[in-house]
């Protein structure tokens, strides 16, 4: 949680805004701003995303009812769309997350391998449903990744397609990673699944070393030969599926996932229906929910201002 700035909203739809959710050191890579809000009567807490300033609102509205209108693990589910046409917004029920740069905060640094693979598993999870609806996300970085006790959630859906739906050159647009956008899409190509497995490779590389571009001698010997394939420049040179991605999380060496489902090979990882997380995330997680249900809606006489930061 962040503590709100003069030209943040007090209110979004019925919510009252208590606390940003993505740190002034991150927000730049986010395409969208996320709020903690509650509603009057105190009785919900939501996640709300509102467009950044400056991004086009009816793309961005457009993106997040698709995203509402979506049935896919590990996606965020949206509950609400709502808004007008200057000023749209979305809002999910609140669990407990942080943005993937917070998780490598509170931990100190870059993830252990094993944390990384199950992390990117359920990722692979999530876009293979995805394509297998002929969808692609067009939006995974670090920061569209949030990191719950239940694993990771995907948000920040169609980020690309928002930025430039015609296909027009997107290289250095606000709120997307450049080192997560595909060499096809950062010179103006249609969004598809294999720019997603780029992005995903760069979520694992972020992960595994702080950074979306690192060098091979960073990365986790396990996970070189994986993490480069995805980053290949050329899209014939990527696993050409997320699942066949999964399968090598999965499975180290066993080739492409089996084509029984499109989630056939994830039962070794994610069964139990969670990732493991180190403890200091855990705390991190459970910081934030402690602070966010002490935190008192404003009154008339008390300056929305007050907000704290707490970690």
């Amino acid at each position: 949680m962040e503590r709100l700035r003069h030209d943040d909203p007090s209110h979004v739809g019925p919510y009252v805004i208590l606390a940003r959710l993505d740190s002034e050191s991150t927000e730049r890579t986010v395409a969208e701003r996320r709020y903690l809000g509650r509603t009057a009567d105190g009785e919900r807490t939501v996640l709300v995303c509102v467009p950044r300033v400056g991004a086009d609102p009816s793309r961005w509205a457009i993106e997040a009812e698709g995203a509402r209108r979506l049935s896919v693990p590990r996606f965020l589910r949206i509950a609400e769309v709502g808004g007008t046409a200057g000023f749209p917004w979305y809002a999910a029920p609140y669990t407990p997350a942080l943005p993937l740069p917070a998780v490598l905060a509170a931990y100190g640094g870059p993830l252990p391998e094993d944390t990384v693979r199950r992390l990117g598993a359920a990722l692979a999870e999530g876009l293979t449903a995805a394509h297998a609806q002929g969808v692609a996300h067009a939006g995974l970085s670090p920061a569209a990744v949030l990191v719950t006790a239940g694993g990771p959630l995907l948000t920040c859906f169609g980020a690309v397609r928002a930025a430039a739906p015609d296909g027009t050159h997107r290289t250095g647009l606000p709120g997307l990673d450049p080192g997560c956008l595909a060499v096809e899409q950062a010179s103006g190509g249609r969004p598809r699944p294999l720019g997603d497995v780029f992005a995903l490779g760069a979520v694992l590389a972020y992960a595994s070393t702080g950074h979306t571009v690192p060098e091979q001698s960073e990365l986790p010997p396990g996970l070189r030969t994986l993490v480069g394939s995805c980053l290949s420049s050329d899209p014939a040179v990527r696993p050409q599926s997320a699942q066949d991605v999964l399968g090598e999380l999965v499975s180290p060496g066993a080739g492409p996932a089996p084509s029984e489902g499109p989630c056939a090979q994830a039962g070794t990882v994610l069964d139990h229906g969670a990732v493991p997380l180190p403890s200091r995330i855990v705390a991190a997680l459970a910081a934030q929910s402690a602070a966010l249900l002490a935190a008192e809606l404003p009154t008339p006489q008390q300056p929305f201002a007050t907000a704290q930061k707490v970690h």
